[in-house]
């Protein structure tokens, strides 16, 4: 499938037609000018088309596909004011709870002076005041697709005014561990569109699009545009990357001495949630503050470390992959991958949660000797200098 080539320059919000509530929320964010994905993708959005679109991380796509969406809805005449008529208009799935969090508070922050409303819908929370939220009725709904199935069976929502489906990471999306689900959701939702006719929009985005994805994504969607924004599946202009060789044995003494005479906060990747707990504490007790961060614990103390991180309470943040995608924290000046990633699109998603919007950051990989082929298949593709 060939990328659409699309004008990408920045260029100002208010020379997009925004209404005037929408803008005010996106000035509110200090956004005073379009990143080249949310140039590129906005007509398109707006046109109702379809769309496929890749950008390296940190690049502004949750506001690419949510700002234009909210414009249209914005656009269109509001029913009258009776909560049995507010029908969800915009579904978006996202795989993992924090990328949900983060998503419903950008949207909240754009919504702020308009009559929008959403609802975050994922697990590890109570899910009475969801299904509150949900049967009082949104405009938006973020999910995660397992909990979105709980409300399903349990018939809450209805999806009979979705005329809008959202992928973020679509790649993670559908890949084996979630496609059934996400299959499940789509075929609850309404019809998509037929080549005659007009029907629910479907937009797909990550930062990598490998070629197995493109058939799921068809399936999916009808003519649509393909946009690529830089070099295909790349990780940030901004990043260094380097490779520390070690024992495997001595990898946790060594990243203690770094951190140690290091300044900023850094993300440490680790492969097991049993590795992560084991490296937080060991980080801990030599005086880091440290926290860990995997998909077994409970809502409230990821919550509680991601906010501690952000907030600089933690400098060090160990996590599984669960962080890889969507976590959007200013200022990491370093992600340690403390064990190498299994693949090139992992890498990529872990070492862009620094360098977001064009600041510079560092991507240091320990490799024992057992990961060096690894490590040689990843600087098949990416500038890693080994040290």
């Amino acid at each position: 499938m060939p990328a659409t080539v699309v004008e990408a320059d920045p260029v100002a919000f208010d020379t997009l037609g925004l209404d005037p509530a929408l803008l005010l929320g996106v000035q509110d964010r200090g956004f005073t000018t379009t990143t080249p994905i949310q140039t590129a993708v906005y007509p398109i959005v707006m046109a109702g088309r379809d769309m496929i679109a890749s950008a390296e991380t940190g690049s502004g796509k949750t506001g690419a596909y949510l700002l234009p969406v909210l414009n249209r809805l914005l656009q269109r005449p509001r029913p009258a004011a009776d909560a049995t008529t507010r029908l969800t208009k915009v579904l978006v799935l996202a795989p993992t709870r924090e990328l949900v969090v983060q998503i419903e508070d950008d949207l909240q922050g754009f919504i702020y002076h308009t009559a929008l409303s959403s609802a975050a819908v994922f697990g590890g929370t109570p899910i009475g005041p969801q299904t509150q939220a949900l049967s009082a009725g949104v405009d938006v709904v973020v999910a995660t697709p397992g909990r979105l199935l709980d409300h399903l069976r349990g018939g809450i929502p209805a999806f009979a005014g979705v005329d809008t489906l959202i992928l973020d990471e679509a790649d993670r999306m559908l890949d084996m561990g979630f496609w059934p689900d996400v299959r499940r959701i789509v075929a609850a939702l309404p019809e998509s569109r037929k080549p005659e006719e007009t029907g629910r929009q479907t937009l797909l985005l990550s930062a990598t699009i490998p070629d197995w994805v493109l058939t799921p994504l068809k399936e999916l969607s009808h003519n649509a545009a393909y946009v690529q924004i830089g070099q295909r599946g790349a990780p940030a202009n901004g990043i260094s990357h380097a490779v520390e060789r070690m024992p495997a044995s001595r990898k946790a003494a060594w990243l203690t001495s770094f951190l140690a005479k290091s300044a900023g906060s850094v993300l440490v990747f680790v492969n097991t949630k049993r590795g992560t707990e084991r490296l937080a504490r060991t980080l801990s007790n030599a005086g880091l503050k440290a926290a860990a961060l995997h998909a077994d614990r409970p809502q409230s103390l990821r919550l509680e470390a991601i906010g501690g991180f952000r907030s600089g309470r933690y400098r060090v943040l160990v996590a599984t992959d669960v962080a890889a995608r969507g976590l959007d924290i200013e200022g990491i000046s370093h992600v340690v991958n403390f064990e190498v990633p299994p693949n090139r699109d992992t890498y990529v998603h872990r070492v862009g949660r620094t360098a977001r919007l064009d600041a510079k950051g560092i991507a240091l990989t320990l490799a024992a000797p057992d990961e060096l082929p690894a490590v040689k298949a990843l600087q098949a593709s990416i500038d890693l200098q080994m040290r």
